[in-house]
């Protein structure tokens, strides 16, 4: 339910022209960083003020490298064109629409000579990996709101959305008490429970959408402005569970969660997919819902509340929850189908070590058919997100076949499913991989990539992070590019795509993409692009493929992946997280397996 990074940056307004906004985001970016990141950060802003002077119209390119630009262009049209094609139905997990992209990344692969990567339950090659889902196609009723002297029903899609993530026909709540919990965090090494001293059985928590250090933008609470995990929805719903109660709301608010309310409305509809378990997910809240601001307004008034001044209050340590005296009552009708999807997994082994891989990552799925979309196409074909960084894959793959020799370390490209559901493709692949995680040397993610053409800017999500940008700023200054991190790291972006399941495992994963300094036509057209595309065909059936794009930008950045990939696969190197990094501890574990 991520707004694709390339067209969420030119969607947003810059308050500052080009290297003002940059280097504004770079201090708040390292603020916490150690000393190494803030090195990396300060080396890239001196980077990329010397390239903004002396700026060219076009890229810095060998004519080697304007051929390997244009082979790379010309895959991406053939295969987004197939992918994004209304007989792929918008490639939802478990569908028709997963059987012929699933097949067709196969072929493909197979027809580039790479081998199949993974195994079937007898042993034998395969370039499936199968990840078992659950599909559940859910009709809700209105969410009843009561109280005294006061009842209001919130319309689906409308007002508010509910699911569930139990695995069972019926999931309801009834007259369950609703509670504000403020963020609904627990987090004792920031000194923060908005749950302390609360039973939530049989109750239903309100929450609002990301963490106090954004609400406050105090550097010192959380991560300031930058999103923790704990301003993720995926969390909210998780902890409302770990605190035992019976369902859990969050308010909506565009700015807060990073997307405006189609979004949520386009991606909870239609059927909703999830790993499989043993117990059903019988451990997770009864139902998880979202409403409108407006909803949550109307809701606070009735119980003798004001939500904005409830909101300033939970941003506070110390904050206190508060009961309502309202009740929630909904019913959800769910219809079950238990299948396997399936991640694509091909590889091109290593001449000397071939146990040790570099990774690269796209998730192929989308969100299929949805009859509930407005307008006589109810196809969401996903062009940018992802059939971009899925045709990425193959031709990535199709320039290492090229090569005299194969590289000294294996590559491997997998395709995950079910991003769109909350990363479960790579989530599964994380816990299954085919190359243990402590031999997986690093990973690259591509994930709806630029269609504009060309840009000055290389945009890296979780910007100071990694050793990995390192190699990438110095194949980006051969490019005539330069680094430059997210201009909001308040929404979040590095939790939002499947990169995130392996950096969470220690695996140092990069995600990366074009940026908005257009070499050929500046910011102000590539940010009038970029909103026409969130407003069209974000999440909408209108993303669909146009053989007029100019994929030279998107191949650039492939290009890029490919000599970062190719420089540690042809080396000794192991890369890590910088010190004092979330995942650094992990990665550190495993040390002694790369010895």
């Amino acid at each position: 339910m991520k707004l694709p990074h390339h067209w969420r940056r030119l969607a947003l307004p810059l308050a500052l022209t080009g290297l003002t906004a940059i280097g504004g985001c770079a201090e708040k970016e390292t603020d916490k960083a150690s000393p190494e990141a803030a090195v990396a950060a300060e080396q890239a802003g001196e980077a990329q003020t010397a390239i903004a002077v002396e700026s060219a119209n076009q890229p810095t390119l060998s004519a080697e490298e304007k051929t390997e630009i244009a082979e790379l262009a010309k895959d991406l049209h053939k295969h987004i064109a197939v992918l994004a094609s209304d007989k792929f139905e918008g490639r939802a997990p478990a569908t028709k629409g997963e059987e012929l992209t699933v097949n067709y990344l196969a072929d493909e692969f197979k027809k580039l000579g790479l081998e199949p990567g993974t195994t079937d339950a007898d042993g034998n090659p395969s370039w499936f990996q199968q990840v078992p889902v659950v599909e559940m196609n859910i009709e809700t009723s209105p969410l009843i709101i009561k109280g005294k002297d006061f009842e209001k029903s919130l319309e689906p899609l409308t007002d508010m959305v509910t699911f569930t993530q139990r695995q069972v026909p019926e999931s309801k709540l009834q007259d369950s008490p609703l509670v504000f919990v403020g963020y609904g965090i627990v987090a004792p090494e920031n000194d923060w429970n908005d749950y302390a001293g609360l039973d939530m059985k049989g109750k239903t928590a309100v929450i609002l959408v990301n963490d106090p250090g954004y609400a406050t933008q105090d550097k010192n609470l959380f991560n300031g402005n930058a999103m923790t995990y704990y301003g993720r929805w995926s969390y909210k719903f998780e902890e409302a569970a770990r605190q035992g109660a019976e369902g859990a709301i969050i308010i909506h608010e565009t700015g807060a969660a990073g997307y405006p309310w189609e979004v949520v409305s386009g991606s909870w509809s239609g059927a909703q997919i999830s790993l499989a378990a043993d117990d059903k997910n019988a451990d997770r809240v009864a139902v998880e819902a979202w409403m409108t601001g407006d909803a949550a307004k109307e809701l606070f008034r009735a119980a003798g509340l004001d939500l904005a001044q409830e909101m300033d209050a939970a941003k506070q340590r110390g904050f206190k929850p508060k009961a309502m005296d309202l009740s929630a009552s909904v019913d959800l009708k769910s219809k079950v189908r238990t299948s396997n999807s399936r991640n694509v997994v091909a590889k091109i082994p290593g001449s000397k070590y071939p146990d040790e891989a570099v990774i690269y990552t796209a998730h192929w799925d989308h969100l299929g058919v949805n009859d509930h979309a407005e307008g006589g196409d109810h196809i969401f074909n996903g062009a940018v997100d992802n059939a971009t960084g899925t045709a990425g894959l193959l031709a990535m793959a199709h320039q290492v076949k090229k090569m005299p020799q194969p590289p000294e370390r294996s590559l491997v490209f997998v395709a995950v499913t079910a991003e769109e559901s909350g990363l479960l493709g790579s989530k599964y692949y994380a816990e299954n991989p085919v190359v243990p995680l402590e031999k997986t040397v690093a990973g690259i993610n591509f994930d709806a990539m630029g269609v504009l053409g060309p840009m000055r800017d290389v945009i890296v999500v979780g910007y100071g992070n990694s050793e990995l940008e390192k190699l990438l700023e110095k194949a980006a200054a051969k490019q005539g590019r330069y680094l430059a991190p997210e201009d909001h790291p308040e929404r979040g972006y590095f939790y939002r795509s499947d990169h995130f399941s392996l950096a969470k495992k220690g695996v140092p994963m990069l995600y990366f993409d074009s940026g908005t300094d257009s070499f050929e036509h500046g910011r102000e057209w590539a940010q009038k692009k970029g909103e026409e595309y969130t407003s069209h065909a974000y999440h909408k059936p209108g993303d669909e493929y146009d053989p007029q794009w100019n994929l030279e930008g998107a191949a650039m950045d492939l290009a890029l992946g490919l000599d970062l990939g190719l420089e540690l696969a042809n080396s000794r190197d192991w890369p890590n997280w910088y010190s004092g990094n979330e995942f650094r501890a992990a990665r550190d574990k495993s040390a002694d397996a790369r010895k």
